[in-house]
């Protein structure tokens, strides 16, 4: 019964979206589209965060280990901006 209830509301979400949005002038049809496909393309905040996390965590394990060598942040901020330059 529950899947019944989901399905029927979902349903009923998407076809109030859609008599919503038959009406929006095709510029604003045309954001809304280009917003959603960059929604079906980008990932989560949970994956987000995920994938933060354990680049964070390898990234401590390296410093720990002594693999790599800690940079002072005005020394890598300095060779950025001589990048840029």
């Amino acid at each position: 019964m529950r899947h019944i209830l989901k399905s029927w509301t979902r349903s009923n979400g998407i076809k109030k979206i859609e008599k919503e949005t038959v009406h929006l002038s095709a510029t604003v049809k045309a954001h809304l589209i280009q917003k959603l496909v960059q929604s079906i393309d980008s990932p989560s905040v949970d994956e987000h965060k995920s994938k933060w996390l354990s680049v964070a965590r390898d990234r401590a394990a390296q410093l720990d280990s002594g693999t790599v060598t800690p940079v002072p942040s005005d020394v890598v901020l300095n060779k950025a901006q001589a990048l840029i330059k």
